[in-house]
C-alpha cells in the first residue's frame, strides 16, 4: 500500500475515533507499566476490573516506593491478585522480577529508553512504545498488539504476521508524529471488527 492511500484511511479512523485514547486506568509510570504487562493476550477491561484493588495494595508514598512492594511481592501472593487475566503466573513473576531490576539497575525509576525497557523481564516493543509515549512523551515506535496487527492485515498495511517487522512497515506508512495514534486508532476499530464481525465496516 501506498502512504497516501494509507493516510486516507488514518484519516477515516481519525474522524469515526476522535477522543480515542488508552484505556488502561493508572496513575503513575509504575501502574502504567504493570497494567501494560498486564493487558499482553487480556483484554484492557479486565485489567482494570482487577487493578483498583491491586495498586492499593501495594501503593507507597512515592513511585520507588511502590514498585520496591511489587519487587518485595510475596509471588504466590501476587499470582492470586491477578489470576483473573491470562498468564497470571508468567506475568507474576515479570512483575516481581521487572520491579527487582528497576530497583537495582535504574534506581527505582522506570527507563526512559527502549533498550533499558526491553531489558526487563515481560517488556517487549509493544510494552515500551506504549510506555514511552504515555509516560514521557517519546515516539520510538508503534505498538502492535493483537488488534493492530490483525487490522494491519486487513486493511493491506502489511504481509507479514511478526509484529516487529509489522511494526516496521506502519512506520513506513505513516509520519512520525502519527504514531501513537495509528495504534490507538487500530485498536479502536480492532474492537469493532470484533464486536460487528464485519471486517469492511468503514472501508467497504
Amino acid at each position: 500500500m501506498d502512504r497516501q492511500k494509507a493516510k486516507k484511511i488514518l484519516a477515516a479512523l481519525e474522524k469515526k475515533y476522535p477522543n480515542t485514547k488508552i484505556a488502561l486506568a493508572y496513575s503513575n509510570n509504575v501502574e502504567l507499566l504493570i497494567s501494560v504487562m498486564l493487558s499482553a493476550q487480556t483484554t484492557d477491561r479486565q485489567v482494570n476490573k482487577i487493578t483498583p484493588i491491586l495498586f492499593k495494595k501495594y501503593a507507597g508514598k512515592s513511585e520507588i516506593e511502590e514498585i520496591s512492594n511489587f519487587a518485595k511481592a510475596d509471588l504466590n501472593k501476587l499470582e492470586k491478585d491477578i489470576n483473573s487475566v491470562g498468564l497470571y503466573k508468567t506475568k507474576a513473576k515479570n512483575i516481581k522480577l521487572a520491579s527487582q531490576k528497576i530497583l537495582e539497575k535504574f534506581q527505582g525509576r522506570i527507563p526512559k529508553t527502549m533498550d533499558q525497557l526491553t531489558t526487563l523481564p515481560g517488556v517487549g516493543r509493544k510494552t515500551a512504545n506504549v510506555v514511552l509515549y504515555n509516560a514521557f512523551g517519546k515516539i520510538e515506535g508503534i505498538a502492535v498488539d493483537t488488534h493492530v496487527r490483525k487490522v494491519s492485515e486487513e486493511l493491506g498495511f502489511t504481509k507479514n504476521t511478526d509484529p516487529e517487522k509489522i511494526e516496521k512497515d506502519l512506520m513506513k506508512l505513516f509520519d512520525k508524529k502519527d504514531w501513537p495514534r495509528v495504534t490507538l486508532l487500530l485498536i479502536a476499530y480492532g474492537r469493532d471488527i470484533r464486536r460487528n464481525k464485519d471486517h469492511k465496516l468503514f472501508f467497504g
